[in-house]
């Protein structure tokens, strides 16, 4: 039985469970509704694995890339690749949004919606240092923990044979981690049924109804996105077809579609561009939980610009084209402004509509949504994580030597 179930490739059990899932939660909801324990179950194994994970892995990384130069250049190359495609998704975003008429076919009910508290400035930044790295470790606060890993990296580099017996050890227990989560993604099937199973039976069809231009202009934007930007790159900088590319990162995408959570996803991709698409470890270790961080094509890039324009719409407000600009700028902005702060995208469209002078309120019309918003989002934000650390990658010469692969273009 487990050897017929393992003989079957690992995407086509993963979409095979999430069809199974919507079927269940759109024939008989309370059955669905009655499998969230096995998503639960699912997010809590991943969990588990991302603080030990980044902390690892990015020591590792940092200890292992010891030219200076290069991981310099390196953290320019990626973070310069994740802002620009975040302009380029706030223009689709708000190409299509402008287009296309969204205004709701039904009246809209508004729902309690909780205000969002908005950092200043220096606090964010005060966030991005712990005050306690082991209370960082323990609460997951990964922004914390990429920040304390890089220093403890550049301290055992600065410190070349007295780091080394350290050094060691935590590379020893990257590979521990590694191993423990090519276990617990066997889980991910089983959590994909329980999840989608869940979310169709919970809201339901119906309940996408007065919003279904919303929801459909995000979507079509987070799939042109993902289609032709990240596409074109991969042909062009990353040295392999779309199609190679989009099947080894699929089973990522569709934990990130299903846990709505880039952390929670970071096991899925960091399998998908190490054993798939050929990124050395050293760097899917650097680039990931970067990314993960703050990399928001979908949350900071889409999401703001059309959700924008839809409440501008909803209350009948003209947008001027500098209002076009500054939605662009701040919501590209935002996305790494806010990296680490709880609702990120919530943060993100709430600084966007304070900017232009939208009502606040309008965000408690879409909030009934969020869930069904954030399946995108959250894919758009991690096929961009995938998509960066090939291209850089390549460009750098950090490849596996895997023929096997066969996914450089002929």
């Amino acid at each position: 039985m487990f050897k017929a179930w393992f003989a079957i490739p690992f995407w086509q059990r993963v979409l095979g469970a999430f069809v199974l899932g919507m079927l269940i939660g759109g024939l008989a909801p309370e059955v669905g509704v009655a499998l969230k324990p096995l998503g639960d179950l699912f997010i809590k194994a991943i969990k588990m694995l991302v603080a030990p994970l980044i902390f690892c892995a990015i020591v590792s990384a940092i200890t292992d890339l010891n030219d200076g130069k290069k991981l310099g250049r390196l953290g320019a190359k990626t973070i310069g690749l994740f802002m620009l495609t975040a302009v380029i998704a706030s223009g689709i975003g708000l190409t299509l949004a402008s287009v296309i008429d969204m205004s709701p076919a039904a009246t809209l009910t508004a729902t309690e919606q909780n205000e969002k508290q908005i950092p200043g400035i220096a606090q964010v930044f005060l966030n991005f240092v712990p005050s306690n790295p082991f209370a960082a470790l323990t609460e997951g606060n990964v922004l914390q923990i990429v920040v304390f890993a890089a220093l403890v990296g550049i301290a055992i580099q600065c410190l070349k044979g007295k780091g080394e017996p350290l050094r060691k050890t935590i590379k020893s227990g990257a590979e521990v981690m590694y191993e423990i989560t090519r276990m617990v993604l066997q889980l991910t099937p089983i959590g994909v049924l329980g999840l989608m199973s869940w979310v169709i039976g919970e809201y339901g069809f119906s309940t996408l109804l007065p919003l279904a231009k919303f929801v459909g202009v995000i979507y079509l934007a987070c799939l042109i996105h993902i289609v032709v930007v990240y596409g074109g790159l991969i042909r062009t900088a990353g040295g392999m077809s779309p199609w190679q590319f989009f099947k080894a990162v699929f089973d990522a995408q569709i934990v990130a579609f299903t846990t709505c959570s880039s952390f929670g996803s970071l096991p899925a991709a960091h399998r998908a561009v190490t054993e798939r698409l050929g990124v050395s470890k050293d760097y899917a270790s650097f680039v990931l939980p970067l990314g993960a961080t703050i990399n928001m094509d979908g949350c900071g890039g889409i999401y703001p610009a059309v959700a924008s324009i839809f409440i501008a719409q909803l209350y009948g407000i003209p947008l001027e084209w500098m209002d076009y600009g500054l939605i662009m700028l701040t919501a590209t902005l935002a996305s790494v402004g806010t990296a680490g702060v709880p609702g990120t995208a919530l943060v993100m469209l709430t600084v966007t509509l304070n900017v232009i002078g939208l009502p606040l309120e309008g965000i408690a019309f879409i909030a009934a949504i969020d869930r069904i918003i954030d399946m995108a989002r959250t894919l758009t934000n991690v096929t961009g994580d995938m998509m960066v650390s090939r291209v850089v990658a390549r460009s750098e010469n950090l490849l596996q030597d895997q023929t096997h692969l066969a996914t450089e273009s002929k």
